[in-house]
């Protein structure tokens, strides 16, 4: 048990230069199987399956079998986490000019003439802006942008307003 125990820390050790020096180490030419997330993984996971299988009984073989097993599963969960972080969404804030034509909610009275304020929630943004309407409108109007009057101010319409 000893072997594998000792196999699974130099597989932890791996992972842990993998983070802290992220992809420097990594053989680009080798494919995402030979990243240093992937192969930090298999070492450890199979280090350590190798050691559970072993302490549960099993002759030397099939520990080490069960310890590959447990590599490729981890070294394939590492490849497939690591595409996602890096392929995850990174959606621009949107601006002014985006929200024309969105709908929103008056979150501070927009008197006759003067100017309120409106949220936008979009994509998982909450943006906030200066709003003016053709006549008052009370907190916790839905809205819809109509126009844009600078980078921090729009016109709306009452929804109900914009029905035929």
């Amino acid at each position: 048990m000893t072997p594998f125990l000792i196999i699974g820390i130099c597989g932890v050790a791996v992972l842990l230069v993998s983070l802290v020096l992220g992809d420097v180490l990594d053989f680009d030419g080798l494919g995402e199987w030979f990243s240093t997330a992937a192969l930090g993984g298999f070492v450890s996971a199979l280090g350590f399956g190798g050691a559970t299988a072993q302490a549960l009984g099993l002759p030397m073989f099939l520990s080490s079998l069960v310890g590959v097993g447990a590599g490729v599963v981890t070294a394939w969960f590492a490849i497939w986490l690591t595409r996602v972080v890096r392929t995850g969404g990174t959606d621009e804030i949107p601006s002014t000019r985006d929200v024309l034509g969105w709908d929103a909610t008056v979150v501070s009275d927009i008197p006759e003439g003067g100017y309120g304020a409106i949220t936008v929630r979009r994509g998982g943004h909450v943006l906030r802006y200066n709003a003016q309407a053709e006549r008052p409108l009370p907190a916790g109007t839905e809205v819809h942008v109509t126009g844009v009057l600078s980078p921090t101010a729009v016109t709306v319409q009452a929804t109900y307003d914009a029905l035929p």
